[in-house]
């Protein structure tokens, strides 16, 4: 009974690692759409769709093993941790789609002329993700723990991103909505980066039973 629970406990892990592994793909390929690259629109919304079904296969398995096995508490907070991460990597994805939708309205390559730090916040974010889902399968502490202190660099961003958006309305009004629409996005990634604290977070309450939220 045990062999068989740690073997699907290991297809939960690597599930999970897929996709991670896919939310990154998402913000990587939304941040080269915003940049003005072509190509990468129709890839970021395929592993949207791809995130999607991760995310009812893995809750499905989760409660298998609530349900057919009887999990210890080390197990059993692994699998309610995996059933929170997988919520924020479904968001993840959301928003990297969200980014691509708003790029369709920008001209090309108005974001890179702009001198806007919309591409260092996409960069810390790619690296939030990637290293939050790095610690998970590494069940490493310190990985998890500079995620949740990386936030306050992509909050940071997000406040510059925000000053430099009004400087460019201040020059000439007709940069409204280009603005707009900018602002919206440097909302998505700061929220990537809150999705992305959020699994670390998890990961530490797998690790250790506390959860830094409560």
């Amino acid at each position: 009974m045990r062999n068989r629970f740690d073997e699907q406990l290991e297809l939960l892990n690597v599930e999970l690692i897929r996709m991670g592994s896919l939310c990154e793909d998402v913000i990587s390929g939304a941040s080269r759409t915003l940049m003005g690259e072509d190509g990468f629109a129709q890839q970021v919304l395929q592993a949207d769709h791809e995130i999607d079904q991760k995310e009812r296969d893995i809750e499905n398995l989760c409660f298998k093993l609530l349900l057919k096995q009887q999990p210890v508490a080390k197990d059993l907070r692994l699998v309610s941790a995996a059933l929170k991460m997988i919520s924020d990597m479904e968001r993840i994805g959301d928003q990297g789609s969200d980014i691509v939708e708003l790029a369709k309205y920008m001209k090309k390559g108005a974001v890179v002329q702009s001198n806007i730090h919309i591409k260092e916040m996409a960069d810390a974010t790619i690296r939030m993700v990637t290293e939050s889902v790095d610690s998970f399968v590494k069940k490493d502490l310190s990985i998890a723990k500079k995620v949740i202190e990386e936030d306050d660099t992509v909050d940071a961003l997000f406040d510059k991103v925000k000053e430099e958006l009004i400087g460019l309305i201040s020059e000439d009004s007709a940069n409204g909505e280009f603005c707009i629409d900018l602002l919206m996005v440097a909302k998505y990634f700061e929220r990537i980066g809150d999705h992305a604290t959020n699994i670390a977070e998890w990961v530490e309450y797998s690790i250790t039973g506390s959860h830094i939220g409560e």
